[in-house]
């Protein structure tokens, strides 16, 4: 028998607990792993001559603590001079880790509280975490968050959409502050969050800043931006894009109309106005809006007036049928944007604007990967298109 197995076999016998002989044991081969990783990236012993002005040696230890089914391993971890050094035994011992901190981002991005989280983790794993242990766990989600945020960007999209949504943020006092999206269609159907940022309000200026880095990040053209009526968003566009065309998102427009003409109106001004968007070509639309402002110019002019010298009402009718369904309204953000605000009311406010980018960051992360392989209705059809619709 050897040391271990002589020990483990006394303690078996003696009915104690064989768990601290595990950890021990655990713990010492695990360091002396480290130890000979170290020897193998240097290429020489400890105090070897070969190491004299080799350019790099040995420069101590630092001690990390890892749980373990065994229980808590202290390990050294060995350092270079040079700081090049990476070990690699930690990673198959580090998935148990791995696992409960991925479960800790994810319950994060799901809108539950470190002091939540906290208590979940020591009710299915046994050992606690405090609410800073967690806090500490999401935030070192930061670095993929500024990856996701510095990430290269696809060179077109056929189409962008843009919105923001309110979101309650403490900054001595709660209030809320616009979050913004832009979300992006590639010419072959692929969708992603390009970019999301927090601002006090809403904007133009704001809106410039934000299409100013996608371009930065190499989105060169877009066909088409899908925005709501903000005042001053189709100039921050062309002043960035200015290729790009524009398309008035016709909810917005029927959702004005509606909260602007009487009750017992309403469904006879919204049907008729449907009429007009729901037509196959920009010269039928054109005759539909026509009719629909003789009808209600009298009864209702300020209604009737916002859709005249509007050039951006019919842009959707200039691209292939199979994907106009999807770009005459940014229904397709103001989804995306609905689910966020759904796990966010969990939160009631975000502590600073840290903690909120940690959240959203990794919830557009999610979403990216979720969708990165699904191609979106219609696009498919029409990939040759739109291609050559850049040209």
């Amino acid at each position: 028998m050897n040391d271990f197995t002589t020990e483990l076999f006394k303690t078996l016998l003696e009915g104690k607990d064989i768990t601290e002989i595990f950890r021990y044991h655990v713990e010492c081969a695990v360091n002396q792993l480290l130890q000979y990783e170290l020897r193998e990236f240097l290429d020489y012993d400890k105090y070897d001559r070969k190491g004299f002005n080799s350019g790099n040696s040995r420069n101590g230890y630092y001690e990390r603590t890892l749980k373990t089914q065994y229980g808590d391993l202290i390990l050294k971890i060995p350092r270079d001079r040079t700081g090049e050094f990476e070990n690699q035994t930690l990673t198959p011992y580090k998935r148990q880790n791995d696992t409960v901190e991925s479960m800790i981002i994810h319950l994060y991005s799901n809108g539950m509280t470190t002091e939540e989280i906290s208590r979940i983790i020591e009710k299915m794993y046994g050992h606690h975490y405090t609410k800073q242990t967690v806090s500490n766990i999401t935030a070192a989600v930061v670095g993929d968050i500024q990856a996701f945020n510095h990430r290269v960007l696809s060179k077109r999209y056929a189409v962008i959409y843009l919105d923001a949504t309110y979101i309650p943020v403490r900054r001595d006092t709660v209030t809320k502050e616009a979050l913004y999206f832009a979300l992006g269609i590639t010419p072959e159907g692929y969708k992603e969050i390009l970019s999301y940022s927090l601002f006090p309000t809403e904007s133009a200026h704001n809106w410039e800043i934000i299409l100013s880095d996608l371009r930065s990040r190499g989105a060169e053209e877009s066909l088409l931006f899908v925005t709501d009526g903000l005042t001053g968003i189709k100039d921050a566009i062309s002043n960035v894009f200015p290729k790009a065309k524009h398309q008035s998102c016709w909810v917005h427009l029927a959702r004005n109309v509606s909260h602007a003409v009487r009750v017992k109106d309403r469904s006879e001004v919204l049907n008729d106005l449907k009429t007009v968007y729901t037509q196959e070509s920009v010269e039928t639309a054109e005759e539909k809006l026509d009719t629909f402002i003789q009808t209600w110019h009298k009864k209702y002019p300020k209604v009737t007036e916002r859709f005249k010298n509007n050039p951006s009402l019919f842009t959707f009718l200039s691209f292939p049928k199979p994907i106009r369904a999807s770009i005459y309204t940014t229904n397709l953000i103001e989804g995306f944007n609905k689910h966020l605000k759904r796990y966010t009311k969990r939160k009631e406010q975000f502590p600073n604007e840290d903690s909120l980018i940690r959240f959203i960051g990794t919830y557009a992360g999610d979403y990216n990967q979720r969708f990165q392989m699904r191609i979106h209705k219609g696009f498919k059809l029409v990939t040759a298109e739109l291609n050559e619709m850049f040209n």
